[in-house]
């Protein structure tokens, strides 16, 4: 590498600097000038990079894929279980309301058998979303004595509906809930207090 001392603007070897003025070169601020070798750096990625890169995108895809459409498949689950949850309180709500000789009449007041939808408020066929089927008890309850079972009735409310699984008609998949409770003839007070 090759050192010039600059004195004065003036780029001169050293050695051919006169003699008397070689040590006042020294005293004085240097310049150094370097010359320095561009170093080249590659502009692009090699096809290995560019594949392995491609690999892990898709990877990251996919799983993005799949946490989404399972996601949506436990909120449409909470959804229908929520809605049955519903129909199964109308039921009894509707049990609730009854006098003792409506309770008893099955065929004009509390029906055994009921349909009803996701959502009954759809105007077309296809987006009622899921149907269903519902089945209401009135049996005399296990367990009491025969003068506590003529005067009370434990109604017990099942409900059912049918899932397929994604793209497959021909799977079905058959959730049920049931919910039951106690109702006498009197009063529960009657029963309970004494």
């Amino acid at each position: 590498m090759d050192f010039y001392f600059s004195r004065d603007g003036d780029t001169t070897d050293w050695t051919k600097q006169e003699p008397d003025r070689f040590l006042e070169a020294f005293h004085r601020p240097m310049k150094l000038i370097i010359q320095r070798r561009k170093i080249i750096t590659p502009e692009a990625y090699t096809l290995v990079e560019v594949i392995v890169a491609v690999l892990v995108l898709s990877v990251m895809l996919v799983s993005l894929y799949g946490g989404f459409s399972s996601g949506f498949a436990v909120v449409k689950l909470a959804r229908e279980n929520l809605r049955a949850t519903q129909i199964m309180m109308q039921k009894m709500e509707t049990v609730r309301l009854l006098k003792w000789s409506q309770l008893l009449d099955t065929n004009n007041f509390l029906q055994p058998a009921f349909t009803d939808y996701y959502d009954p408020a759809a105007t077309n066929a296809n987006a009622v979303g899921a149907t269903y089927r519902g089945f209401v008890s009135t049996n005399a309850p296990i367990g009491f004595t025969n003068d506590y079972s003529a005067n009370m009735r434990a109604i017990t409310v099942n409900i059912y509906w049918t899932n397929y699984l994604k793209g497959a008609t021909n799977i079905p998949i058959v959730r049920t809930r049931q919910m039951q409770t106690l109702v006498a003839r009197y009063g529960m007070q009657n029963y309970v207090y004494q």
